[in-house]
């Protein structure tokens, strides 16, 4: 790199870490707070555009405002040529022009091949680094390579449904009165189709998304995995978007995408979930071997896209349910199964290998409450718990069937719950 090309890019992009803005105030923020504390990095990752630079403006303006710090974008289009033996440089730039300080925070970090071995190396001096990056499998095993055990790992996804009333400027009240209730139930449908992606809700421009979702397929599946069959992948994601909520069959798609290898069809989504665009959930199974070769349902990052990229959004109003409550389930960090034998339910909880709750999810129990009943029913008989949560579009009460304590609770209100 020359120096003086990167002169210019540190102090344009300082401008623009720099410039005031309004903030929803994230979540996640209260966790990072303790984590700053220690002197392990800290890498945020999680779907392009979901708000991860933000993030790093408002780290800044909350724990560092009074002090300098070394921000640098990866994502910049000058950057072609940097590679990791451009780290001492880039170092050394900042204290010419800044001084000597101890804090990096560093935006896209994956973009940089070998990034690792310069961040080991002033960890081990007592810098402190913030990364981000949007790929989940690459920061994982560079970050194992060489900084197992000094480092914590947090996911940022889309806004919550707090964070989207935030956004709206909807201020929930300790007491939920008539007025309230309408309110929220009818920002609770506006995010139930448009989903948490920032820059979208700025703007609600379709092109942001398509941008997005077409940068994702291109840039980080296609050219970073050096990927020929374009046909095939963007026919999987669609398949995938269209089919969320559901189990998939590798074999089913191999045979539907036409291609020679099972693991490339296991590759592609691969791929496509360390993207952060889908999810797969396994099957709950006592036997780890067993879970590892049931079959996947798969989910996506967020309802926004499935309104973009899938057919029938409309018609699908209990997945989509399904979906938003997934993805919530993902936020709060809960390791997510489903259920099935005799009948199915949807999500099962668990936390260090300990089942703690079985979750049903249907637009209402007016048609299907025995289906929905005992697919709930015979997971708490099998996992031996005593309580399970039926998530409803707007069903609120509670009853003892069969000894089991069924809570029916609407899904907004669930949201709005620690």
């Amino acid at each position: 790199m020359d120096s003086r090309i990167l002169k210019e890019i540190i102090l344009q992009q300082k401008r623009e870490f720099e410039r005031k803005e309004d903030f929803v105030r994230r979540d996640i923020l209260d966790k990072i707070e303790d984590y700053l504390k220690m002197p392990h990095a800290i890498v945020i990752s999680g779907l392009r555009r979901s708000g991860k630079s933000t993030l790093l403006k408002e780290i800044k303006n909350n724990f560092y405002k009074n002090e300098i710090v070394y921000y640098f974008n990866f994502e910049d289009e000058h950057l072609v040529n940097f590679n990791v033996e451009d780290f001492n440089l880039l170092y050394e730039t900042f204290v010419e022009l800044f001084g000597k300080h101890k804090i990096f925070f560093f935006d896209e970090i994956q973009n940089i091949k070998g990034w690792e071995l310069f961040v080991r190396k002033m960890y081990d001096r007592g810098f402190k680094f913030i990364l981000t990056g949007s790929n989940s499998s690459m920061l994982s095993r560079e970050l194992g390579s060489r900084l197992t055990g000094r480092y914590i790992s947090i996911e940022l996804h889309p806004f919550s449904f707090k964070e989207f009333l935030s956004f709206k400027n909807i201020k929930v009240p300790k007491h939920i009165l008539t007025e309230d209730r309408a309110l929220i139930k009818n920002a609770f449908n506006n995010y139930l189709k448009n989903g948490g992606i920032p820059e979208y809700l700025i703007y609600n421009n379709n092109e942001l998304l398509k941008t997005l979702y077409e940068n994702i397929l291109y840039r980080d599946i296609l050219v970073r995995y050096g990927l020929n069959d374009e046909k095939s992948l963007k026919e999987l994601a669609l398949y995938l978007f269209s089919n969320y909520g559901t189990e998939i069959s590798y074999n089913k798609l191999k045979a539907m995408l036409n291609v020679g290898s099972l693991n490339t069809v296991k590759n592609y989504v691969h791929y496509l979930e360390n993207s952060y665009l889908i999810f797969t959930i396994p099957k709950y199974e006592y036997s780890i071997k067993k879970q590892i070769y049931s079959p996947k349902k798969i989910y996506v990052i967020d309802n926004s896209l499935i309104n973009l990229i899938s057919f029938g959004f409309s018609q699908n109003i209990g997945k989509i349910l399904e979906n938003l409550v997934f993805i919530e389930l993902k936020r709060r960090n809960n390791e997510v199964y489903y259920h099935k034998d005799k009948h199915e339910c949807d999500f099962i909880i668990t936390e260090n290998m300990n089942i703690l709750t079985a979750i049903q999810v249907t637009l209402n129990l007016k048609n299907n409450k025995e289906r929905e009943y005992s697919g709930l029913l015979e997971a708490l008989d099998a996992y031996k718990l005593n309580t399970g949560l039926i998530l409803t579009e707007n069903e609120d009460y509670e009853e003892i069937v069969q000894n089991k304590k069924i809570v029916v609770k609407p899904i907004w209100k669930w949201l709005l719950e620690c």
